[in-house]
This record gives C-alpha cells, structure tokens and sequence, in this order.
C-alpha cells in the first residue's frame, strides 16, 4: 500500500470559551477528538456527518488553517504538527482548499483575475504577462473563459463563483485539495456539474481529494472510501461500498436509511434517530451516539468504543462490534 500523503494520528482540536458575559469559568468545546485518517495519492477520501460533527474543523486542522490541540498531522511522510506559518508557506502550494459558500470567498473588490492571481503574487512564481497567462489557462481549464478575468464575481452565477473558487486553489498545482461542503450551497443540476468538473480534473492533474459534505449521494458519486463523524468522532470508516451496502454502526445506518437506494427495487427501512446532536461543550460519557443509539447497552454509558475492524478494511468504533 502507498505511504499515505496526508495521515492524522489522533488529531484533536478544542477550543476555550467563557461559560457567560461574566463568568470567568472557562470551557472548551470539543469539536475534534482523537480522529485517526489517512489518504492516499489519488484517492478521494469523504467525510461525512450531521451538521456540527466537526467535519469542517478536522479538515482546517489538516491543512493546520487550525492549529490541533494534540495529536499529529503528516503530509508527505513529514511530520507538520508544530511547523510555524513561516515553515508551512512551501507547502501551502501542495495542499489547498475550496470552501462552501463561493460568495464570501472572493473579494468582491477584486477582478477575478486579482482573485485567481493572488497565489502567484504571494508565493512569488509569476508575475506580468506570465501571471496572465496562467490565469487564463486555469479559467479555461475549469470551464470559464479567459476573458472572464476582466470582471468582478458579482458578474457570475453560483456555479460560476465555485469554478473560480477552484481555479485559485489550483493555481500553484496543489497535489491535496479539501472541498469543504463545495457544492452544498449550489442549485442541484449545477452541483452534478461542479462534482464532475471536480472528477475531470482529478483524472487529468492526479490530485488527490478530502471531500467534506452532509450530502451521501454527493460523496458516493466521487469517494473511493468514507469517514463517517459523529460529535467530532471517527464512528466509522471503510471503503466506499462497505459503507453504502454494509453499514456497520448505528448512526451510519440510521444516515443511509433516508438515502434512496441505487439499485432498482431495493430499499431500506427508514431509522429515525430522536433527540439532537449533544452539545461539544458537554459530550456525554461513554459512546458519544449513546443518547440517540437505537441499539445502545448498560455498557455504551460508561466506556467509549475504540475505532477497530469489523472487516476487512472497515473499521468501527461500536460495543456491537467487539
């Protein structure tokens, strides 16, 4: 098997804060705790969970945007954990992100040529008629014209906004890019046009993808395996057809169950969990699903499930399982 580019080894990220306008009681919001991932060059990683699972921290944490509480990130078999900001300037080139809402990503002040040029100012690898060129070479390679670069991003559509999004985060050819929920916030019929604009370039450049989403049909479009996150846990990971026709864990099933079923004349039952997401602030003890668990025992209150194998490949963190 492959040296992974990018592994985490218990990554955890919280974050303190005050328990009121005057209290000097400090708490901390466990939004990450102790996720263990890795993903190999050319392969598409999702993640997955309910809003507020810690998705979208674990992959800030990745790319170090956050900085981890504890635990270690590797991206290229070097250990990057406690690298400074100047230490991780070079690398910024290698790994990028495409965020969610692909409004407030661009400087409405900005050309997009300003947009999707920054990278090459601030890493100082073109500059001129050359920085030009490129900027019109990367707009044409994701499906907007060159001259596209003369005008502002309140002068394009949704989709069109995401497709600049993507062409400055492949500006510096990137070999990692992390989409963060990159179609959620897009018309549905422009989202299957993002997510194979999305495959077409990972097949043509190599890259290799982290797709963060809510959406299952989106990530089992294009992931080759899944972690599914609950209250900034890793419940379960496993290629993707283990997950989507072999769930292990409660709370995947109970994900799948709303999803339709891609083969003709099959479906699931419908699981519906009860209750909400418990507070980070506050996760209860033992199995953090435990409260919602359709499934849960005396033993799910008190001790919480370790991240193991079920099968092959498929790892699970559930007392049903071992």
């Amino acid at each position: 098997m492959p040296e992974p580019l990018l592994e985490t080894l218990d990554l955890t990220t919280h974050f303190s804060v005050r328990g009121g306008f005057l209290s000097r009681r400090e708490e901390k919001v466990h939004a990450v705790n102790g996720v263990s991932l890795a993903v190999a060059p050319g392969e598409v990683l999702g993640i997955v969970g309910e809003s507020g699972c810690g998705k979208t921290t674990t992959g800030k944490t990745m790319l170090k945007l956050i900085e981890p509480t504890s635990g270690t990130i590797r991206f290229e078999g070097r250990d990057i954990t406690r690298l400074s900001a100047r230490e991780m300037m070079p690398l910024r080139r290698r790994m990028q992100i495409v965020v969610q809402d692909p409004v407030s990503s661009l400087n409405p002040r900005l050309t997009v040529a300003g947009i999707v040029g920054a990278p090459f100012e601030i890493h100082r690898v073109a500059a001129g008629a050359e920085k030009s060129d490129r900027v019109a070479n990367l707009l044409r390679l994701v499906g907007l014209p060159a001259d596209a670069m003369r005008r502002y991003p309140h002068e394009f559509s949704g989709g069109q906004r995401q497709r600049i999004g993507i062409a400055r985060a492949l500006a510096l050819d990137p070999r990692l890019v992390i989409g963060d929920e990159p179609v959620s916030a897009l018309d549905v019929s422009i989202q299957a046009q993002i997510i194979n604009l999305l495959m077409r370039l990972k097949a043509e450049l190599g890259l290799t993808y982290i797709l963060i989403s809510h959406n299952l049909g989106v990530v089992s479009h294009i992931s080759d395996r899944v972690a599914v996150m609950y209250l900034g846990r890793v419940v379960e990971s496993a290629p993707r057809e283990a997950i989507f026709f072999d769930a292990r864990h409660p709370y995947t099933q109970a994900l799948l169950s709303a999803v339709p079923m891609p083969v003709p004349g099959r479906t699931r039952t419908r699981t519906v969990l009860r209750g909400d997401v418990p507070s980070p602030l506050r996760p209860p003890t033992g199995c953090p699903f435990h409260p919602r668990c359709p499934m849960r025992m005396a033993r799910c209150e008190s001790e919480t499930p370790v991240l193991k194998p079920a099968a092959a490949a498929h790892d699970v963190a559930c007392h049903l399982h071992g």
